[in-house]
């Protein structure tokens, strides 16, 4: 009875661990965005022991298939099996550790109560974890292009062309993040972004993910396309990404 109880409660499903933090001697706290489950917080028990068999398995932007029992507050985990080691690669080199934990930061915020679009926020992060721990791009561009896509899931998609606010069509000079990216001269507020046209076009490139144009962009129009990305997110999520202020940028 006892073990028809237990498997009544547990679930399996895959997920990346967004952040951990200790609990007592020997226990850890794992926050995890899960393929069907959405955000998950849960307890690893024992894992800080050296004896534990998957404490590496759930570190900080790792993925794992992972077995959990539903508990009164937070989650238990009685299994974890690795499926992609990300983290090693990436705490190793610090562009794009600090990068990561952006990306991590961001969705865990923007899916703490959203659930409806997990599986496609757990699916953006995994391949933007991914192509950072293989170097696929700059860990800056790479983070730039996931929050963008990542705020767009969320309901926030900007527009880098057209008029964000009557929809006049573009291209404009103008930039404004409240009313939603670019904006038409009849719609700019007072102290309007004025980016340049390469600027724009590697935000709308950022955006799509079109990477023949953002590898292109020059370091500058990168740097300058990053801050307006995050005035962006972080009006729209009415918060700070702590985590932004510490990403190093590199060359661009």
């Amino acid at each position: 009875m006892a073990r028809s109880t237990f498997a009544s409660r547990s679930y399996r499903d895959d997920a990346v661990v967004l952040r951990t933090y200790t609990l007592g001697e020997a226990d850890r706290i794992v926050i995890l965005l899960s393929a069907q489950h959405g955000q998950v917080r849960a307890v690893a028990k024992g894992v800080r022991r050296t004896t534990s068999r998957f404490g590496a398995r759930l570190e900080p932007f790792n993925v794992a298939e992972v077995q959990l029992v539903h508990g009164r507050s937070l989650d238990i985990v009685s299994q974890a099996i690795g499926k992609r080691s990300y983290g090693e690669r990436i705490v190793s080199d610090y562009e794009r550790f600090t990068a990561a934990a952006a990306m991590a930061e961001t969705a865990e915020r923007l899916t703490a109560d959203d659930h409806d679009t997990a599986a496609q926020h757990y699916r953006l992060l995994v391949g933007a974890l991914s192509a950072t721990a293989r170097g696929l791009h700059r860990p800056g561009r790479i983070l730039d292009s996931y929050l963008l896509r990542a705020v767009s899931l969320a309901g926030w998609t900007p527009s880098f062309v057209d008029c964000a606010r009557c929809g006049a069509p573009g291209p404009h000079r103008s930039f404004s993040a409240p009313l939603g990216g670019a904006v038409c001269p009849q719609c700019r507020p007072p102290g309007s972004a004025a980016p340049s046209d390469a600027t724009f076009v590697l935000l709308n490139g950022l955006l799509h993910g079109d990477w023949p144009t953002i590898d292109a962009a020059d370091p500058r129009t990168a740097r300058d396309a990053a801050g307006l990305v995050a005035s962006y997110v972080q009006w729209h999520m009415e918060r700070t990404v702590r985590a932004l202020a510490l990403v190093d940028r590199g060359d661009g």
